[in-house]
């Protein structure tokens, strides 16, 4: 599994991801329903490109976004007008 910190980095793991699975960019911007300049702007660490579209890209390509570190789900909501002691 990849440590995605940056744009840079999910530009990277996404391009080498498609060249494994030989996949030019217009084939993966058709497969995704995104147009070619997202695709390379994606690529290239571009930050401001839709997460809906990241998505929908990284789902085109076999994959799934996991997030970890967070907190828990399980993890009970704050009572309302608790702000963290303050």
């Amino acid at each position: 599994m990849s440590h995605i910190q940056t744009t840079a980095q999910l530009g990277d793991a996404l391009r080498s991801a498609r060249k494994r699975l030989g996949l030019t960019q217009p084939q993966l911007a058709l497969a995704a329903g995104v147009g070619v300049r997202f695709i390379v702007d994606l690529e290239s660490g571009k930050p401001t490109v839709r997460l809906e579209s990241v998505l929908r890209v990284i789902d085109a390509l076999g994959g799934a976004l996991q997030l970890t570190g967070l907190a828990s789900s399980a993890h009970e909501p704050q009572a309302e007008g608790d702000h963290h002691g303050a």
